[in-house]
């Protein structure tokens, strides 16, 4: 049976929390926010991946290599201060609740999440980001840290590009 050590450090609105097994961290970013939109246009938003260099500043490239009827397999290319790290991964679709993410080829050891979208009535609903990760290789610890900054603000960047567009 191995050891597990958590190490909990919210900042208020997130929760991000360092995992510690046989040695090595793994790290899971817990983000959540309310929004005026509903259920299928967050979902949409977050799921038009080829969107995502047009709308956000740090996604240099972002392509869907295949596309089946509950799932996509896409690549993203993320701006990580002066660098630019690829990575790609399968995400099963469940219109338009949640899109679970694992990682099919990249720089990391693991990386697994899930977008959820609960209906909050007609007001809108609550969109959530659940993602676990770490990095391998010798860039390991400056390229988590980069992706950890990153991550941890993605749901307020979608919040922000759901307002923009669907206003």
């Amino acid at each position: 049976m191995r050891s597990l050590y958590v190490l909990e450090l919210p900042d208020g609105r997130s929760n991000i929390v360092y995992i510690f097994s046989r040695g090595r961290r793994v790290i899971q970013i817990r983000r959540s926010a309310i929004v005026r939109h509903s259920c299928t246009r967050m979902f949409d938003l977050v799921n038009d991946v080829e969107a995502y260099p047009r709308r956000f500043n740090w996604c240099a490239d972002a392509k869907v290599l295949a596309l089946e009827t509950e799932a996509l397999i896409a690549r993203l290319d993320l701006r990580l201060g002066a660098m630019t790290q690829s990575f790609t991964t399968r995400n099963i679709l469940e219109t338009p609740h949640r899109i679970a993410m694992q990682l099919v080829e990249g720089p990391f050891r693991a990386l697994h999440g899930a977008w959820t979208f609960t209906a909050l009535g007609d007001a809108g609903c609550k969109i959530a980001l659940a993602l676990d990760f770490d990095y391998s290789g010798l860039m390991g610890p400056v390229l988590r840290a980069g992706f950890q900054k990153l991550a941890d603000r993605m749901v307020d960047e979608f919040c922000r590009e759901a307002d923009r567009a669907y206003a």
